[in-house]
């Protein structure tokens, strides 16, 4: 279902959602910062194009207020649907092998964009023209930095931050400081090259997303942001930039449900398969 036909202007931006049954409400609030974010962008570049790729997996609400708001901001809006559940990576490729823009973002429906988010990044990128991908300074709700920042991660890394309680986490605090990288991340310094970023906000010069062929099609869910990180080391440089601010209302996969356990999984054993094992 298309609601309208995506810019051609090779100077734009490019935006892709991936949602599967979304809390409507959470969406909505994404789509109406996103919003604002767009219209900041126009005030500032006018001439700017920008598209919206809504990917429905499943469940998508009615979202009519939230896409005539984006109209209002000049943006055109595709629904891509009636793939049926192909997963969070293989969704995105489905916008990214659309995408005709300079830069596309990879975003979850679970964030919520300051308003000078674009505005920060396309200055910074035009600046830094060795920069391919663009991780920005992610928030929770209660105002704390999220370390989503990587180091290359072991089995015991991912266990003891996915799924132990958080009393018994600070037996592994140090390891965890180290893992998440919070000896340098702040909220004022830009962070050059960190190995691996959030898939919640991934901001790339589309022409590195294509060289890379996207996500990794094999993974379903999860790691398929840890694969695209440290494959985009290999063509361009990579940046956390605090400027750009977002606030993210995700959650870990332990408190999913088992079926996000055995997916959690299933990723890992194929990131480690393809990058290598590390234990301890």
């Amino acid at each position: 279902m298309n609601t309208s036909a995506p810019s051609s202007e090779i100077e734009g931006l490019s935006v892709s959602v991936v949602v599967y049954r979304p809390d409507p409400a959470q969406l909505s609030e994404t789509l109406a910062s996103l919003a604002a974010a767009c219209d900041a962008l126009r005030a500032a570049r006018p001439s700017i194009p920008v598209d919206l790729f809504v990917i429905d997996n499943g469940g998508l609400p009615d979202i009519t207020p939230s896409l005539d708001a984006l109209r209002g901001c000049r943006m055109t809006c595709t629904i891509i649907a009636g793939q049926g559940n192909v997963g969070y990576g293989c969704g995105h490729n489905l916008a990214i092998e659309r995408s005709a823009s300079r830069y596309h973002l990879v975003l979850n429906p679970d964030i919520d964009l300051d308003r000078n988010a674009f505005i920060k990044a396309l200055d910074f990128f035009d600046v830094h023209s060795d920069v391919g991908l663009l991780t920005p300074h992610i928030g929770d709700a209660q105002g704390h930095i999220q370390y989503l920042c990587r180091r290359y991660p072991t089995l015991l890394d991912l266990f003891v931050r996915g799924f132990l309680p958080t009393g018994a986490r600070r037996f592994f605090a140090r390891r965890l400081a180290r893992y998440e990288m919070r000896d340098v991340i702040n909220e004022r310094d830009i962070v050059w090259d960190p190995p691996i970023v959030s898939g919640c906000f991934m901001l790339f010069r589309t022409d590195v997303l294509k060289k890379l062929a996207g996500f990794d099609r094999r993974y379903f869910l999860y790691f398929e942001d840890y694969d695209l990180s440290l494959r985009t080391h290999q063509v361009a440089r990579v940046a956390y930039l605090p400027a750009v601010r977002v606030l993210h209302h995700g959650g870990g996969a332990a408190r999913k449900g088992s079926s996000h356990i055995r997916m959690f999984a299933a990723s890992a054993f194929r990131f480690f398969n393809r990058f290598g094992w590390k234990l301890l």
